[in-house]
């Protein structure tokens, strides 16, 4: 007889990897695979962060370190994310992660009560959704609408969720899957609604450095913020180490101590080492994020282009991410496939592209009617995405 708890009838997944595997079983059948589906990226970690955690390794860096984090660390990163979000943080207001994912649901244990109702964004990063069930909140899906040059939020279906029960809300700026970003009206909304209904935020900026143009805004710069706001920040993009695993929180000092409280329980701490790699790579010329940056721009490039030269597909050009997210509801339409994993299976089939669908990232909310798939470029080089999509594009207009 079963003894699983209840609780985990709750909890969700990160459905990418599904898509993963099942690319990677056709590929495992002598099928070449263009892998859009995840992302990950394929980009060698910069050489400073790589030798310094070798460095810390052979200097014996290797117990346990503070629960919070290598001092040098916190302070190192408080001072790049005041300068960067032009708010004042110090050591205290930082606790190292091992990645950024922690920090959802620290955030949520933190503040959230069961019942309590939590605002997130869907389509979106599917762990919101699935930390919030699973510590028994409710989920109340905010969406998004096309824009003319992108997405941009559902105000309208923000404000008339929130109850007296709404506690938190969730942002995501520069997004995944959409590429959306906040403009500063939209920012100033979001300020206003939070201070309205008292709400606390998790400011998802994971992408904040993925950035090809301009400046990156931050909600927690507005008036009234910082005191509201926790910061998810993660080094996986802006390092390409993804599988290193190591991120932070960053906010007000009383809810830090509490997911500081929280990583001795679930890992005693983050690993020591790789924060001195870390540590190296805030320190340097940003040489190497900056070579990350331009092979990313051109991979975004040239895949835009591809994308919006075929007939029923339309793709905007996001300036941060590295997610593309398309309209194909006309190319669906046109190949006479109706529903998304019958799309998503014949592509793979057919063509050997592998992506993941708008249901990848939550259920569809109430008057969809377009039709989306995310690619990410992240992980795969220029000449396979020109392969890749120019056999998506035969495939869809023959």
């Amino acid at each position: 007889m079963s003894r699983i708890a209840e609780r985990i009838s709750r909890l969700g997944t990160e459905t990418a990897f599904a898509v993963t595997a099942e690319a990677a079983a056709w590929g495992a059948r002598g099928n070449k695979i263009y892998p859009f589906h995840l992302g990950d990226l394929n980009i060698q970690t910069p050489e400073d962060v790589m030798e310094a955690s070798i460095k810390a390794m052979k200097e014996g860096k290797t117990g346990y370190c503070p629960t919070a984090g290598v001092p040098l660390l916190r302070d190192a990163l408080a001072a790049d994310i005041s300068a960067s979000r032009g708010v004042k943080y110090a050591m205290e207001n930082v606790a190292i992660q091992p990645g950024g994912k922690p920090v959802i649901g620290k955030f949520i244990q933190a503040l959230m009560n069961p019942g309590d109702e939590v605002l997130y964004p869907n389509p979106g990063y599917p762990i919101y959704e699935s930390q919030i069930e699973y510590y028994g909140g409710k989920a109340l899906p905010y969406g998004y609408v096309e824009g003319e040059q992108n997405f941009l939020f559902d105000m309208a279906s923000i404000e008339r969720q929130i109850t007296p029960r709404t506690r938190l809300f969730i942002l995501n700026d520069l997004q995944n899957p959409t590429g959306a970003e906040c403009s500063t009206e939209e920012l100033e909304k979001i300020a206003a609604l939070v201070l309205k209904h008292d709400l606390y935020v998790l400011c998802d900026e994971a992408y904040f450095d993925i950035r090809y143009f301009g400046k990156s805004a931050s909600l927690v710069s507005l008036p009234g913020m910082a005191e509201r706001c926790v910061i998810l920040h993660t080094f996986s993009k802006k390092f390409a180490m993804t599988g290193w695993r190591l991120g932070a929180a960053i906010g007000p000092k009383e809810i830090i101590d509490v997911i500081a409280k929280l990583n001795v329980n679930d890992e005693s701490c983050s690993n020591h080492f790789i924060q001195y790699g870390v540590l190296a790579g805030l320190k340097g010329d940003l040489s190497g994020p900056k070579r990350i940056l331009s092979i990313l721009k051109e991979r975004r490039d040239t895949a835009v282009a591809l994308l919006n030269s075929i007939n029923g597909v339309r793709c905007f050009k996001p300036n941060a991410t590295f997610y593309l997210y398309p309209n194909v509801t006309k190319a669906m339409e046109n190949r006479g496939l109706k529903n998304y994993d019958a799309f998503r299976q014949t592509v793979l089939h057919e063509t050997g592209v592998s992506f993941c669908t708008r249901l990848h990232f939550g259920r569809a909310l109430p008057g969809e009617q377009e039709s989306y798939i995310r690619l990410a470029y992240s992980g795969i080089d220029t000449p396979l995405i020109k392969e890749g999509l120019g056999k998506l594009k035969a495939f869809l207009e023959s």
